[in-house]
C-alpha cells in the first residue's frame, strides 16, 4: 500500500496528548452518574414497556428513584432487592411502583441484593454475547464484502416503508443501511416504544424498530449472499439507551460520539461525558463498530483550514474508547471529502488528509463521507464530485463508505438515486481495485507536505487542548466553529454525583469480564 513518510514520533505525541485529555475527563466525570445511565441500567436489567399514557417505565422508575433520594446509589440494587423481596422480575417491580403499588427503599441486605443484581447482569452479558456470536455465525455463512462497504440510508419516517427500502437497497448493492432517526429525536429525553410510523426526516429509533429491520436485513442478506450491517443513532439525551438496544437486538454499527451531541445539538457536555462512556461500553461488549462525527465539522468549518482540528477531535475519540473498553477495528473514526470543488489542487489535499488519518489510524475501521457542503444541485457536476471521492476512497483503503448521492441538497434520496450511487461506487472500486498497492506517494511532495503540515498543526492544537482541558476548547469553539459552555445546554440536570456506595454491575462485568459476584 502506498505510504507517506509521516513523522512517526509527531504522532506518538499528539496521540498521547489526547490520552491524557480523555483521561482527565473521565477522572472528573467518573463521579456522577446520569438518569440515562441509570435508564439504560434499568433496560439491561429487564425493565421495558410504557405506562397508560405511553411514557416508558425506565423513566417513571428513575423519577420515582430520584424523588426517593435513591438513585444517587445506583438504580440496580435498590430494584433488585424488591425482586428479591416480592420475587417479582425487573418490570414487574417498575409496573408495581406506577400503580402506586410499591414505593422503593434501600435494600435491606445491601449485599444479597447487589448479588441479585449482578445475576440479573450476567444473564443480560450472556444474551449480548449470544448475539455477538450470531452476527460472526451470519458472517461466516453469508460471507461479506470487501471493504470500502457501501453504507447507504433509508429515512422514511415510517419503519415498515423502511424496512422495503432496505431490502431494495440490499439488492442493489448496499453492505450497511443506516435507519435515519426522526428529526430531533436526540432532544427527547425518552425512547418512544414499539413500531413507529409517523417520523419526520427519519423513523424513531426504537427498540421494536431495531428488531423488524434486523430480522428484515437477515433475510435479505441470506437472500444475496452477503451479510448486511444495520446502524443507527446512538447519539442525544438517551445515548446508553439506545446502545442498550441495540446491543440487545444485535445492531452491527451505531453512531457514537464523544462530542458531537454537545456541539451540534448543544446538550450539555457532563451529560455527554458521561453518558458516552457507558454506551461505548455497552457497544463494545456488543462487537458494535461506532461511527463518530468529525465528517460533520467539515460541513460548518472549512475543510482545509480545519482539518487539523478533525484529526485532533479523531485522536481524543479514539482515547475515550479506548477507556470504554472498544476495540481498534470497532472506531469508526469519521472524516469527509469537503474541499472546494473549485480549490486549484483540491483533489490532491483530499488525497492528503484521507491517507493521513488512514496512516494515524492503521487498524480502525474509518467511516470517510461524501461531499454535501459544496453540493449545488448539479446533479451532473455532483456525480462527478461523487466519483472522486470514490476513487480517495479505494485509494487510501478505507473502511465504511458513505454513498454520494447526486440529488445531495435537492431532496432525500429515491431508491434510483441510490441505484446510481452505488453503480458509480462498485464501477470505481473495482477498476481501481489494486491501484493503491501499484502507486507511490512522491517523497516530499505536495500531497505528503499537506499531510505533514496536518499533522504538525494537530499536534499543537492537542498541546494546547491538554493544557487549558477539554471543555474549555470546546467552549472557545476549536471543534466546527462552535462554542458550547460546561454549564449550558440541554440534559445538566439529569447529571448527579454518586454516592460512596455507588452500584452498577455492567461496567465490572462489561469492562473486565469478571463473573464474580461484587
Amino acid at each position: 500500500m502506498a505510504q507517506l513518510h509521516l513523522d512517526q514520533a509527531q504522532i506518538d505525541r499528539a496521540r498521547n496528548s489526547a490520552r491524557r485529555i480523555a483521561r482527565r475527563v473521565f477522572e472528573q466525570m467518573n463521579r456522577f452518574t446520569t438518569t440515562t445511565v441509570e435508564r439504560a441500567t434499568l433496560r439491561l436489567l429487564g425493565v421495558d414497556g410504557v405506562d397508560e399514557n405511553m411514557v416508558p417505565l425506565p423513566n417513571r422508575l428513575v423519577s420515582h428513584l430520584q424523588e426517593q433520594k435513591l438513585l444517587s446509589h445506583g438504580a440496580a440494587a435498590v430494584v433488585a432487592g424488591a425482586m428479591s423481596d416480592h420475587n417479582w422480575t425487573a418490570r414487574q417491580v417498575a409496573e408495581a411502583v406506577v400503580a402506586g403499588r410499591l414505593v422503593l427503599d434501600r435494600p435491606r441486605d445491601e449485599t444479597a441484593a447487589r448479588a441479585a443484581a449482578a445475576a440479573e447482569a450476567r444473564r443480560m452479558c450472556a444474551h449480548i454475547a449470544r448475539q455477538r456470536a450470531r452476527r460472526d455465525a451470519g458472517i461466516g455463512s453469508c460471507g461479506e464484502s470487501r471493504t470500502p462497504w457501501l453504507y447507504l440510508i433509508v429515512a422514511t419516517g415510517n419503519i415498515h416503508e423502511d424496512v422495503i427500502q432496505a431490502r431494495a437497497a440490499a439488492e442493489q448493492g448496499a453492505d450497511i443501511i443506516a435507519v435515519i432517526r426522526s428529526t430531533g429525536q436526540s432532544l427527547l429525553d425518552y425512547v418512544p416504544y414499539g413500531a413507529t410510523t409517523e417520523g419526520f426526516g427519519g423513523t424513531y429509533a426504537t427498540q421494536e424498530n431495531f428488531r423488524l429491520m434486523r430480522a428484515a436485513l437477515d433475510e435479505a442478506g441470506s437472500k444475496v449472499g452477503r451479510y448486511i450491517r444495520l446502524t443507527n443513532y446512538c447519539s442525544g439525551l438517551c445515548m446508553p439507551e439506545i446502545a442498550a438496544m441495540g446491543a440487545m437486538e444485535r445492531l452491527d454499527m451505531m453512531l457514537n460520539d464523544s462530542m458531537y451531541g454537545i456541539i451540534f445539538r448543544d446538550i450539555n457536555m457532563q451529560r455527554t461525558f458521561i453518558d458516552q462512556f457507558f454506551s461505548r461500553m455497552v457497544n463494545a461488549y456488543a462487537g458494535i463498530i461506532i461511527n463518530t462525527g468529525e465528517d460533520n465539522y467539515l460541513t460548518t468549518a472549512d475543510a482545509c483550514e480545519a482539518a487539523h482540528t478533525v484529526l485532533a477531535s479523531q485522536l481524543i475519540n479514539e482515547q475515550f474508547a479506548c477507556l470504554s473498553g472498544l476495540a481498534p477495528e470497532q472506531m469508526g473514526l469519521g472524516h469527509a471529502f469537503e474541499i472546494d470543488p473549485e480549490l486549484e489542487n483540491g483533489f490532491l489535499w483530499e488525497i492528503a488528509h484521507a491517507q493521513l488519518v488512514r496512516q494515524v489510524f492503521p487498524e480502525a475501521s474509518l467511516k470517510y463521507m461524501p461531499p454535501t457542503r459544496h453540493m449545488t444541485g448539479n446533479i451532473f457536476k455532483g456525480h462527478v464530485q461523487d466519483a472522486l471521492f470514490n476513487i480517495v476512497s479505494t485509494l487510501t483503503q478505507q473502511n465504511i463508505h458513505l454513498l454520494g448521492m447526486m440529488t445531495e441538497a435537492i431532496h432525500t434520496p429515491f431508491i434510483q438515486d441510490r441505484f446510481l450511487a452505488v453503480q458509480n461506487a462498485k464501477y470505481v472500486f473495482n477498476t481501481m481495485r489494486d491501484l493503491h498497492s501499484e502507486v507511490e506517494f512522491r517523497r516530499d511532495g505536495q500531497i505528503e507536505q499537506r499531510a505533514q503540515r496536518v499533522l504538525s498543526e494537530t499536534e499543537q492544537i492537542l498541546a494546547e487542548i491538554e493544557r487549558i482541558g477539554l471543555p474549555a476548547a470546546i467552549s472557545q469553539g476549536t471543534f466546527a466553529e462552535i462554542s458550547r459552555q460546561p454549564d449550558g445546554g440541554k440534559g445538566l440536570d439529569g447529571v448527579l454525583a454518586k454516592s460512596a456506595d455507588y452500584f452498577n454491575p455492567f461496567p465490572k462485568l462489561m469492562l473486565q469480564g469478571d463473573d464474580r459476584d461484587d
